[in-house]
């Protein structure tokens, strides 16, 4: 199938770019399916169409609060500066585990509800609401700037709370007053996760997925025919597995040089 929507299909499709069933391909079963997750894996790190952005909601209990708040473990170390000492480093467990399917984070919504633009009698609400008469009549750019104003306001009264989150440990830290959140308080995690295959289907027929698998198993054929290097067949062929080793690999650069250049997200602006 020239658009293969399952794993299987994806297999048989990359086969048959490299000439089965007219050529036996010496790639072992296993060794494929090691290759379809090397390509998924680099597809969901790198690709943009490989990720979603997501919100998730999370409701905090009152025994996370108390598991947020406790010490996860204690590490004991020794110094010889002055003399051996054992000394020990207590570890705060402020942290919720996240599903192994999210990669990424950008922030978790404020905690509390103490910022300047909530609630019916707010500043902004007022301000819009006493002097909407008047914009009909003038331009908004004294509207503008008194809004930038107060979202300047609260972001140095009101911070976003601060998080660290490695993709390894699926752990999100939260570096929060836990007195500040309530029993039952909804957390808003902002972050991406990959598009699982199993249910977007339409992954598999990615173009570039489909090139870069194929690839990958040429290049596993070429790595398996290189012992073989020299050795005459019936008819006097001889099997040249470093050269298909290495037009793979230069296929398999060009396939990432353009994964970069032209289908993954381009890199953000920061400054600090």
């Amino acid at each position: 199938m020239a658009k293969p929507s399952s794993r299987d299909e994806l297999k048989e499709y990359c086969l048959r770019k490299l000439g089965k069933p007219v050529l036996e391909i010496n790639v072992d079963d296993d060794q494929v399916e090691d290759l379809i997750d090397d390509a998924i894996q680099l597809y969901h790190e790198r690709h943009g169409e490989g990720i979603d952005r997501v919100f998730l909601k999370h409701k905090l209990l009152e025994v996370e609060k108390d598991t947020l708040a406790g010490i996860a473990s204690t590490t004991t170390g020794t110094s010889s500066h002055g003399g051996v000492s054992m000394m020990e480093y207590e570890e705060d467990s402020n942290y919720l585990p996240l599903p192994d399917s999210i990669i990424g984070v950008n922030k978790i919504f404020k905690i509390d509800s103490s910022s300047v633009s909530d609630g019916l009698f707010n500043i902004k609400y007022q301000l819009f609401l006493n002097d909407l008469y008047y914009y009909g009549a003038i331009d908004l750019l004294n509207y503008a700037m008194v809004k930038s104003y107060l979202e300047t306001l609260d972001y140095m009264i009101n911070p976003d709370a601060q998080i660290r989150f490695n993709k390894k440990n699926r752990r999100l830290y939260l570096d929060i007053d836990l007195g500040e959140v309530t029993e039952n308080h909804y957390i808003l995690i902002d972050c991406y996760r990959e598009v699982d295959p199993q249910s977007a289907t339409s992954v598999y027929n990615d173009p570039w997925l489909k090139r870069y698998t194929t690839s990958l198993i040429k290049r596993q054929w070429g790595q398996n025919l290189i012992k073989f290097q020299g050795v005459k067949l019936p008819g006097g062929l001889e099997m040249n597995g470093r050269q298909l080793f290495d037009d793979a690999q230069r296929e398999l650069e060009d396939h990432e040089e353009k994964l970069m250049t032209e289908y993954a997200m381009p890199p953000l602006d920061f400054i600090g």
